[in-house]
């Protein structure tokens, strides 16, 4: 959050420091409009605070504290509509768009900016990580994270890749390689993670998806590529690329059902083939992390245990059990 903190204007900082933790914890977005007031978003609500107008000028200064005073150097990152700065917090922008033989050339006169603020939560994988790995080949599953937006899919994703690349008391650590496209799940600063991704994590950062999972094969020998938010045909063909060389895959994708993803038909090729062994939907309706459903290969639910013990991914201050319908064991 300091590193969202030091780029704000004085007084909209001193506005945001009045929060407690709890409530911090919980702030998702800030979203700051040229003339209008600030918008602060939480997971199940949002406040306008219209004690602080965001001016044309203070939008100027912003900009030139996320790219770093060269806007030129930040133009591949403006064309895709956001900038990724320091502590994995991606900045979306909206603006004037101009145009090159039909495609984005750049944003300009920039009016808008959602600051999506990264959050690192250690835990939050414990509750599924026995359901994605396979005990008699001491691998995991092949596995899709299947979420809609602000259901926590990135943050669980991260936490995943750490205890498979760390290993539990049950599991030993496997060699993971990360794509990561946008800076949002390691955070890499100069090329280092800032998050904690596990000690036999590899990352590839600010590289396309498949071009990428093709580059870390080829150079890293992992036994696990792991990516977010896939949905291309290139990715998919990545992905079966992946499979067939015997490297295990996990990823995560945009959806609000099973049935939604099994629709696309880019991702008819991974279905078809059964590439995929575990499908984990995660439930919009509550706090962020929280799993619905984890389906087989055959797309049956399976009866897993979410125990009871505190997921860090839910904020509240109570222990819950979100899921828990049987004992039996995975097929």
């Amino acid at each position: 959050m300091n590193e969202i903190l030091n780029m704000l204007p004085v007084e909209l900082k001193q506005i945001i420091t009045q929060y407690d933790d709890f409530k911090l914890k919980k702030l998702e977005e800030i979203r700051l409009r040229i003339n209008k007031p600030i918008e602060f978003v939480f997971h199940n609500h949002t406040d306008f605070n219209k004690q602080f107008i965001f001016t044309e000028n203070e939008a100027k200064e912003f900009l030139g504290k996320i790219s770093q005073h060269s806007v030129y150097r930040m133009e591949e990152e403006l064309r895709n509509g956001y900038i990724t700065i320091r502590g994995g917090h991606r900045i979306g922008i909206a603006g004037k768009v101009s145009l090159s033989n039909g495609k984005v050339q750049a944003i300009t006169h920039i009016s808008s900016f959602n600051i999506r603020v990264a959050k690192e939560h250690k835990g939050s994988g414990k509750s599924i990580i026995s359901a994605i790995y396979n005990q008699s080949s001491r691998k995991i599953f092949n596995t899709m994270l299947i979420g809609a937006p602000k259901t926590g899919k990135t943050t669980l994703l991260r936490d995943v890749v750490r205890l498979i690349s760390d290993g539990t008391k049950n599991q030993k650590g496997l060699r993971v390689s990360l794509i990561d496209e946008r800076s949002e799940i390691a955070a890499p600063y100069e090329g280092v993670p800032q998050h904690d991704v596990g000690i036999r994590t590899d990352v590839m950062a600010d590289c396309p998806k498949a071009e990428g999972m093709m580059m870390m094969i080829r150079s890293m020998s992992p036994e696990v590529l792991a990516v977010d938010e896939i949905g291309d045909e290139l990715d998919v063909k990545s992905i079966q690329e992946a499979v067939f060389a015997g490297v295990q895959v996990i990823c995560s994708i945009h959806g609000y059902t099973l049935d939604d993803i099994r629709r696309r038909p880019s991702l008819n090729p991974l279905f078809q083939e059964q590439v995929f062994d575990r499908y984990i939907l995660l439930d919009y309706e509550n706090e962020p992390g929280q799993v619905k459903h984890i389906y087989n290969n055959d797309f049956n639910i399976i009866n897993f245990d979410i125990r009871g013990n505190r997921n860090e991914m839910d904020w509240s201050h109570l222990d819950t059990v979100h899921v828990h319908v049987g004992r039996n064991r995975y097929r």
